[in-house]
C-alpha cells in the first residue's frame, strides 16, 4: 500500500486515466474527487467490507 500525503488542490494520477483529487481537508475530514472512466465501478470501503461478512 502506498501513503501519500496531500494537501487540498492537490491530485494523484492512477495510471493515465485516474485522478484522484484532494477537495477539501477539515478537522480530521477529507473530501476526495475521483476522476475516471464511466464504465469503471467505484465503490466506498464500508460498503464492500459489509457484503463480505454477508
Amino acid at each position: 500500500m502506498l501513503v501519500l500525503g496531500r494537501k487540498p488542490g492537490e491530485y494523484v494520477m492512477i495510471g493515465e486515466d485516474i485522478k484522484v483529487k484532494v477537495v477539501r481537508s477539515e478537522d480530521g475530514n477529507l473530501r476526495l474527487a475521483i476522476q475516471a472512466p464511466k464504465d469503471l465501478m467505484i465503490v466506498r470501503g464500508e460498503l464492500t467490507e459489509q457484503k463480505n461478512l454477508e
